[in-house]
């Protein structure tokens, strides 16, 4: 693989770095998939293949070891593959590959990893920084190179301002000011596009898919950070939502529905029988899905809701089991988590494998927030028109008080909080993209042959292979 011009810019500024023993710290910020792995592993390879004979040590940390870093290593050693080191490189204690005299050394940032004692001399690499921990880099990973002054990378994507990645990202624009060195290299998705028709035409359909302001799209492919939290809707995104089709009792003829099922509490009483407090509703909200659309991505117009406060579990399902029956919906999601498990359990026996159980996590709660903000932010989202019924009154109040909170881990959270209301129906909402998963449309995926037959170059011809690269011209 040839490098980009993007690319061999910062490539190029790294490598003056560590040929002068400048011992600069860059920050390095690429779109999705917009090859700054690839960057490292040539920059690898480069280092290891000037410094064969001299010798000399790497170090990259990764968030991860599994899979991050293990990945990387596969990496490195297919860039040595096809520049024809095959048979020279080795590896060593399943974190080292090493060239001649010098070796690239593979370690973990998660916080219980054990990484003391390693020396970078040529190179100190911090992959996806916006995941490592500071005090784990201050403390661990930057002193390998106190004595050799080594020259740093870090290479991510973009979050919110309390990252790692950030940080650095900020002192280097700070340090460019005064001396006019370039540390900081950005290029969002339009720049890596511009070398990359087939890249352009992906991320151009993900912003259909997920919007130009949703989270991820901005971080990952407009490397624009996200507030810390706030609303979870804007006005213009609750506008959206609001539709003029009629809510409806019954199904309609040649339609295809889904429901969602967020599953409140019973009412709790003390001995003398008045209500300890007003429990959560278990709340029902039904959608026709349209996959006819020009995107082909799944349109949900919600046509009806229902809501049950303080139920008894034993007559609830009763009452739930009536409801949904004629909807005849081709997928159910209620929610499992605690009390919902044995609701799941028994409304399964009713509809069998369309009841889906999902389990709230913060992991899982966090992927139903983005998928939820995906449908708003494309349009694919429909609520029925105003009909002066609780249910939609109470659902445009939770729409409108939702608070969203983003995560230094990458994952955000959203509620209403108690003061402001329940949350039932939101929930019922953000369940139904659990219902849709299975109806996007897929993505082929080429794979590698393993007989196709690799470039070979001289195995002792290192400034050859190092040539490859135009790194030290202008």
């Amino acid at each position: 693989m040839i490098l980009r011009p993007y690319q061999r810019e910062v490539a190029r500024a790294i490598v003056e770095s560590v040929r002068h023993g400048c011992g600069l710290t860059f920050s390095v910020e690429v779109a999705r998939q917009g090859g700054k792995n690839e960057l490292s592993a040539h920059l690898e390879l480069l280092l290891l293949t000037l410094s064969m004979g001299a010798g000399g040590s790497i170090v990259k940390c990764s968030p991860t070891f599994k899979p991050q870093t293990v990945i990387s290593m596969r990496r490195l050693r297919d860039r040595l593959d096809d520049y024809g080191f095959g048979g020279v490189y080795r590896t060593g204690m399943g974190y080292i590959v090493g060239l001649g005299s010098a070796r690239c050394v593979f370690l973990s940032g998660e916080e219980n990893s054990n990484v003391v004692g390693h020396t970078a001399d040529l190179l100190l690499e911090i992959d996806e920084s916006q995941d490592v921990g500071k005090e784990k880099y201050t403390k661990e990973f930057r002193p390998m190179g106190s004595s050799t002054n080594v020259t740093t990378v870090h290479y991510g994507t973009t979050w919110d301002d309390s990252t790692l990645l950030e940080e650095i990202k900020q002192a280097n624009l700070e340090a460019e000011k005064h001396d006019g060195i370039r540390r900081h290299f950005r290029y969002d998705w339009q720049a890596v596009a511009k070398h990359n028709p087939a890249y352009a035409a992906f991320v151009e359909a993900e912003r259909e898919r997920l919007g130009e302001d949703h989270p991820l799209f901005r971080t990952q492919y407009a490397l624009l950070p996200v507030a810390g939290g706030g609303r979870l809707l804007t006005r213009a995104q609750l506008s959206t939502i609001l539709s003029d089709h009629p809510r409806l009792s019954t199904p309609r003829q040649g339609e295809s529905y889904v429901a969602a099922i967020d599953i409140g509490g019973e009412v709790q009483a003390s001995r003398d029988g008045m209500h300890v407090r007003e429990p959560d509703s278990t709340a029902v909200s039904i959608a026709a899905v349209d996959v006819s659309g020009d995107s082909s991505l799944p349109h949900l117009r919600i046509v009806e809701q229902a809501v049950w406060t303080g139920t008894p579990h034993a007559r609830l399902i009763q009452d739930l089991v009536r409801f949904l029956r004629p909807w005849k919906p081709r997928s159910i999601v209620v929610d499992a988590t605690g009390m919902g498990q044995p609701v799941a359990n028994l409304l399964a026996r009713d509809f069998g494998s369309r009841i889906v159980p999902f389990t709230f996590t913060e992991r899982s709660k966090s992927d139903l927030g983005f998928e939820l903000l995906s449908l708003v932010n494309g349009s694919r989202l429909r609520l029925y028109a105003q009909d002066g019924s609780t249910e939609h009154r109470g659902t445009l109040q939770q729409l409108e008080r939702a608070r969203a909170v983003y995560r230094p881990n990458r994952t955000m959270g959203f509620h209403v909080d108690p003061s402001d209301g329940h949350d039932d129906l939101l929930m019922s909402i953000a369940l139904l993209t659990v219902a849709i998963r299975d109806m996007r449309p897929r993505v082929a995926r080429g794979s590698e042959r393993p007989d196709t037959p690799q470039p070979q170059r001289s195995l002792w011809a290192p400034r050859k292979a190092a040539a490859q690269y135009p790194l030290f011209t202008p």
